[in-house]
């Protein structure tokens, strides 16, 4: 065992015993071996190697909230990254969705003081998110849990397991709004003077809006209140970024 961790150490839970028992697998990463192995993945566990083994200036880990919440204990000046794996993933998944809806990366992580008046159901996530896990915090078990905040053993596994921005992610896909597509629209608009709901209502119409007066109104009024969805730039295709990733460098 080493006394120190590697410069960029890989951090990932790994299954004794799939959807019961997991552990942790520590690796260097430059050198793609094993560094140690942990008998569970809690944050207390991982959180005390970190602080036995300083030294890590990189930590790649895995999209689990126990890790992200170890190295804020025990290595805050680490930079964290997210593994390859996890990243193809997301990409794969992203290649097959629809175009995702009005909620950006300012979604995540939370500020609870500024509240989302259309998205009512992002608020309740978010939430419940930081419920499960200051409750997980305290070593309190999923049906434990589930019974406290009356929800499925499984839902609280999800809520515990998957960080913030991914649920939110998910919402936003399941909450792809009719105005979306049209959005820039409205705010160039607005911006530029056009104030009035209806007349935007009118604008959109003509030029293929297939929704009702009271979406754009709502959205107007945001507008006015410095709290509107920002519209969202282009980005690359989900396949595009892949090759990115994997594509050797001298390429």
């Amino acid at each position: 065992m080493p006394t120190r961790a590697p410069r960029i150490l890989g951090i990932d839970e790994f299954a004794f015993r799939k959807g019961r028992t997991y552990g942790t697998v520590l690796v260097d990463v430059e050198s793609s071996r094993p560094v140690d192995v942990l008998p569970d993945r809690e944050t207390s566990t991982v959180a005390n190697w970190l602080h036995e083994h300083p030294g890590a200036e990189i930590i790649c880990r895995d999209r689990l909230m126990a890790f992200t919440k170890a190295i804020r204990q025990a290595a805050p000046d680490a930079l964290e990254v997210a593994d390859r794996w996890h990243l193809l993933q997301n990409l794969s998944i992203a290649e097959r969705r629809p175009a995702a809806g009005t909620v950006t990366a300012s979604d995540g992580p939370p500020d609870q003081g500024q509240p989302t008046p259309r998205y009512p159901l992002l608020n309740r996530i978010r939430q419940r998110h930081a419920e499960v896990n200051e409750l997980a915090a305290t070593g309190m078990s999923l049906n434990a849990i589930g019974r406290h905040l009356q929800l499925d053993r499984k839902t609280v596994r999800r809520y515990r397991n998957k960080d913030l921005p991914g649920l939110i992610a998910s919402a936003q896909d399941r909450g792809h709004g009719v105005l979306d597509p049209f959005i820039e629209h409205v705010q160039h608009r607005f911006h530029a003077g056009c104030t009035s709901s209806m007349q935007l209502y009118r604008e959109v119409l003509a030029v293929g809006y297939t929704g009702g007066y009271d979406v754009v109104d709502r959205y107007v009024v945001t507008i006015r209140k410095g709290i509107a969805v920002p519209a969202r730039s282009v980005i690359a295709r989900p396949r595009d970024i892949t090759s990115w990733i994997m594509r050797p460098q001298e390429s």
